[in-house]
């Protein structure tokens, strides 16, 4: 039984390196990410521009780690213990990748993410290949209806975003229109179309701050929707509130970003 959540996000630039050996040396430098870019419309007929996953570069891991624990009723409720990113604002996207996946290895956690079984975790794959990184964990354990790839496997991985639109019964929806449904910060001063911009100007640590507020407002629809589907007690969801509550206000002076979330979060909750 896995005991760790742990709820992950992550934020990627243009790899302008794959774009080179794809595209040619014909093209600028200056100009690889617009063409990235128009040969994903070309391939699309029009319909879509966006980058596919293995020409995405990482720029930052962040994630929230909590204990699994049981109640006397069957149901669930976690114990917060970190809210970080991965490696440090200098590390390589080599570093960053190796130690996300050496790091789940041991951890055997449950994941939790909003997108990340089409995107993050592909993402993460194709790095992790690119480098040359081994992922035994993420691809033989469990079993086959049971494991980190079975789409359905809601202990294991809770892609969020599958997860409210019932597997695409419904429409999918984005971060933040839930985050406006319930009364969540959502995007905070940065967002995502912002990220190449403070990648090029060398921002990393202001990128990181705002994958860790993304990575909050995950644990927080989280929360609701395990509440909503009878994981989580009324009392459990509170406790956890207040769990959440009380380690951002422990981080105050060294984590402006968590200052930032909670006030606009306590003017609405």
């Amino acid at each position: 039984m896995l005991k760790t959540l742990f709820v992950f996000d992550i934020e990627t630039v243009p790899d302008l390196i794959s774009a080179r050996n794809l595209l040619g040396s014909g093209t600028p430098e200056a100009e690889l990410g617009e063409a990235l870019t128009q040969y994903h419309l070309d391939i699309t007929q029009g319909k879509n521009g966006f980058i596919r996953q293995l020409f995405h570069q990482v720029a930052a891991i962040s994630f929230l780690e909590a204990e699994i624990h049981h109640d006397q009723e069957g149901g669930e409720y976690y114990v917060l213990k970190d809210i970080r990113s991965g490696g440090k604002a200098e590390s390589t996207e080599k570093e960053l990748i190796q130690g996300v996946f050496q790091y789940l290895s041991t951890l055997k956690a449950r994941l939790v993410s909003f997108n990340g079984r089409s995107f993050d975790l592909p993402v993460l794959k194709y790095r992790a290949m690119r480098y040359g990184v081994q992922a035994k964990w993420l691809h033989q354990s469990g079993d086959k209806w049971n494991g980190y790839n079975s789409r359905y496997s809601h202990d294991w991985h809770c892609d969020l975003l599958d997860a409210l639109s019932d597997y695409g019964v419904s429409a999918k929806v984005r971060m933040s229109e839930v985050c406006a449904l319930l009364g969540l910060p959502g995007k905070i001063d940065v967002d995502g179309s912002q990220v190449s911009e403070l990648f090029n100007q060398n921002k990393i640590q202001e990128i990181r701050d705002y994958c860790e507020l993304d990575v909050i407002n995950t644990y927080l629809i989280y929360l609701r929707h395990m509440h909503h589907i009878g994981k989580l007690s009324g009392n459990s969801y509170d406790t956890c509130i207040e769990d959440l509550i009380a380690f951002l206000q422990s981080k105050a002076e060294e984590k402006p970003n968590f200052t930032l979330f909670l006030d606009e979060w306590l003017s609405k909750y």
